[in-house]
């Protein structure tokens, strides 16, 4: 088991927190997904910012943030979503990093834009992994379950972290108002009509609130089927643009199950996908050929 030099007490879990590192991709033969930050940028700064390697296991927390107190003292960073950060009330800098006395509490409060914040710790937080990852899997079970109040996690030891950053601003990715997604034709978009085509790369959608960590799902135009009948159950991969019954397209995150039976009418790269994780249902949406 990993040792562990501290401990993270949860205060307030905030509307759905989860421990995130760089996921398990590699598994999918075992029904496994990968898992990992939704906003992998972001996750890496937030761990650069403290001198964490880039895969270091984070906290992820989704709209309405959380708080957290460490037993010892604990150099942290809040990004991502952007929110005000105080330490025991004290209003402290956004995306940078700030000290937390041993018993204070952290308190990254709900996101002012963006979805999804990240709240990095020097050394890590180091829950046991599975299957070489310490992420949530909120699909499978994998990983330690989502946070509530009261639930207590290691903290790794801060003396392995590399040199803090030079000081000064650092350049976080800003949030659109409007979600564009490149898409790549999927490995069954024979199945729906031309018309169906147009309406998907012109169409405007909205990202609906039944979004999450599974999949990106979205208002608009419903897509047409060329052909009717039932498709067997084929691999799924990351940025899959899946369409079930409704005829509207939902796009694959990393939660997503590693097969389906509806139709792939496109994929969206992978690099396209942090702006995804950060768009608050009823933003604007366009899917353009990549």
């Amino acid at each position: 088991m990993t040792s562990a030099v501290s401990r993270l007490y949860v205060v307030r879990a905030g509307a759905l927190t989860t421990v995130q590192d760089a996921g398990r991709p590699g598994w999918a033969h075992l029904g496994v997904g990968r898992a990992g930050a939704l906003d992998g940028p972001a996750a890496r700064l937030a761990n650069r910012l403290v001198g964490n390697p880039p895969d270091a296991a984070v906290l992820e927390t989704t709209l309405t943030g959380c708080a957290v107190s460490p037993d010892r003292p604990a150099v942290a960073v809040v990004g991502g979503a952007g929110c005000r950060v105080t330490v025991d009330g004290r209003p402290v800098a956004w995306g940078a990093p700030v000290r937390v006395p041993a018993g204070a509490v952290l308190d990254a409060g709900p996101a002012e834009c963006g979805l999804r914040g990240y709240l990095a710790f020097a050394g890590g937080l180091v829950p046991e992994p599975v299957l070489g990852s310490r992420s949530a899997d909120l699909l499978s079970g994998l990983g330690p379950a989502p946070l509530s109040e009261g639930d207590v996690l290691p903290l790794g030891d801060p003396a392995g972290c590399g040199p803090p950053p030079p000081a000064g601003p650092v350049p976080w990715p800003g949030v659109p108002a409007e979600l564009v997604l490149p898409v790549h034709p999927g490995p069954r978009h024979d199945w729906f009509t031309e018309a169906a085509i147009r309406t998907l790369l012109t169409a405007a959608y909205r990202v609906s609130p039944h979004s999450n960590r599974i999949g990106l799902r979205t208002e608009g135009p419903a897509l047409e089927r060329s052909r009717t009948g039932e498709l067997p159950s084929e691999g799924m991969v990351l940025g899959a643009v899946q369409v079930p019954p409704d005829g509207r397209p939902v796009v694959f995150l990393n939660d997503h199950p590693t097969t389906g039976g509806y139709p792939v009418v496109g994929v969206v790269p992978e690099r396209a996908l942090a702006a995804a994780a950060q768009a608050v249902p009823g933003t604007r949406l366009r899917f353009v050929r990549a």
